[in-house]
């Protein structure tokens, strides 16, 4: 895409190798990969020593002017009676922090005179090191990034200020409105408000236009499964499909699909496939059902799917299954947004993504919600207060400020950011969709899949549950039995409920279904 049509001009102080924190994950070793000449940093997940030294007060992006007596106007107003003070704010390493360091940190100094203390925190320490600060009587922190399931554990634990009375004072209560309806449920635990939405996190199937449209294609898969060949309603299509592309292409380092399934966060797609075909985490009496007869099928039929992806799919991550869907050999994938932007080349010649190997799929790839109509609403982010902050209003301010309408519109529009939309104004921004030829139609789908997507389990303990399930679909993509795996990981379930209490998780549960609705369970 043309520089000069971008929204901002990018640029980087240092060679600075940057990573893709996506999907939030430890790296895992790679396995050999499709992808011709695509190399991957060291460490492509994870914080980088001395980046935030190299990149700070670098800013080279400068926001629009917030509308008057706006959230982004108001926040600016409020925090200019803390000039001088010094926010300390924990983001994502890699990637992420990128938007911070860059734009949002050096700009709100620039406006406010409070300055922005970025402390770059690797995605599985976020958590703990916030929880750890606070039960050391804290202070460390102002403002708190989090992924939404960890809500519950943080806000019970009084790790989160409550924001009810900073929302009702200084922000427009027209942005509530304009959040997407379904990540406005996210904010509240127990009837108080603990976050701003921040991250539209949701799964994306990506396909190959062109392989789809192919006239023999077509032909030889109607030929062969009597219907025609559509990019998949339901995972027994997607299997068909995937079959399908790769019987005729593995001759050439082809293969129909790829999703990522190494140890750390391959839940998700365990969730996502699990209810798409009716199950439910846990029974009346808060057992836990992940070993039924449904997530003993869901499971089996996932590590059956593994055959007809690339050998050694069982070890790739986030970059792996990158790596070869930009390199043209993949039919299928689903993953986080930001490969929607970058297969399109969007934001690639930008220093924080020169790691990231050039597309060759630009101008082919399709979009459309998972199989089974419910792409999983994966992690995400919401901003915080620390309780412990002796800087709340200040901090307050900021994280109002980054989220308002303005501020975030612009901010999703960073490519090497990660932060993606979730406001109604993201979704209808008509620059957004001018950013490359097929924008608006990402646009489309990222609303559609957040409408009808499934939210990962934000009850307390939630990280703990997520780490049990883990380890069964890990164990038996190495060769264990699934109905074995998931029996295990069903005792571990029940433990975490009995140890924190089942009557109060009864409660808890009760509460993420009645909040989330069809978002819990089509």
């Amino acid at each position: 895409m043309n520089a000069k049509k971008r929204t901002f001009a990018f640029s980087v102080v240092g060679a600075i190798a940057m990573v893709a924190s996506a999907c939030a994950a430890p790296p895992a070793p790679a396995a050999p990969a499709p992808a011709a000449e695509a190399t991957a940093p060291p460490n492509p997940v994870g914080e980088l020593a001395g980046q935030a030294k190299e990149v700070a007060a670098s800013a080279v992006m400068t926001a629009m002017p917030p509308k008057a007596g706006g959230s982004a106007a108001r926040a600016i107003e409020l925090a200019k009676k803390y000039a001088g003070t010094t926010l300390n704010v924990t983001w994502e390493a890699g990637l992420q922090s990128q938007d911070p360091l860059l734009f949002s940190a050096p700009e709100f100094e620039r406006l406010t005179g409070v300055k922005i203390n970025v402390i770059e925190t690797p995605f599985t320490e976020l958590f703990s090191k916030a929880v750890a600060d606070h039960q050391a009587g804290g202070g460390a922190y102002d403002v708190l990034n989090y992924a939404p399931t960890w809500l519950a554990d943080l806000a019970d634990g009084g790790v989160l200020e409550p924001l009810d009375a900073y929302i009702e004072q200084y922000m427009n209560k027209d942005d509530l409105n304009d959040l997407h309806p379904t990540y406005a449920k996210y904010q509240q635990w127990k009837g108080k408000t603990y976050g701003l939405w921040d991250d539209g996190d949701v799964f994306v199937m990506y396909y190959r236009r062109d392989w789809f449209e192919d006239d023999k294609n077509k032909a030889d898969f109607k030929a062969s499964y009597n219907r025609e060949l559509t990019p998949p309603k339901t995972w027994q299509e997607w299997d068909e499909v995937c079959s399908f592309f790769t019987e005729r292409g593995k001759a050439n380092n082809e293969y129909g699909c790829a999703i990522q399934r190494t140890a750390g966060n391959t839940y998700l797609w365990f969730y996502e496939q699990f209810r798409s075909n009716g199950g439910r985490f846990f029974d009346e009496d808060m057992r836990a059902t992940i070993n039924s007869d449904i997530g003993v099928k869901t499971l089996t039929d996932m590590v059956n799917a593994n055959k007809n992806m690339p050998p050694g799919v069982e070890k790739w991550g986030f970059v792996e299954v990158l790596q070869a869907w930009m390199d043209g050999k993949l039919g299928m994938i689903i993953t986080w947004p930001p490969i929607g932007r970058w297969s399109e080349g969007y934001g690639l010649e930008s220093k924080q993504l020169e790691w990231v190997p050039k597309t060759k799929v630009a101008g082919k790839v399709g979009y459309a919600v998972s199989p089974g109509g419910h792409s999983e609403l994966a992690v995400g982010f919401m901003l915080g207060v620390s309780s412990n902050s002796k800087n709340k209003e200040a901090a307050y301010a900021f994280i109002q400020w980054l989220t308002s309408p303005e501020i975030s519109g612009q901010r999703v529009k960073i490519p090497f950011a990660l932060r993606d939309p979730y406001r109604m104004s993201h979704f209808n921004d008509p620059d957004y969709a001018k950013l490359w030829p097929n924008a608006a139609e990402y646009l489309k789908v990222l609303q559609e899949g957040a409408a009808t997507g499934l939210a990962d389990l934000g009850i307390p303990g939630a990280r703990e549950y997520e780490e049990a399930l883990d380890r069964a679909i890990t164990a038996a993509y190495s060769g264990g039995d699934p109905k074995a795996a998931l029996d295990k990981a069903a005792e571990e379930w029940n433990a975490i409920t009995e140890r924190i209490g089942v009557e109060s998780q009864k409660a808890a549960y009760a509460d993420w279904q009645a909040r989330l609705g069809a978002n819990a369970y089509p």
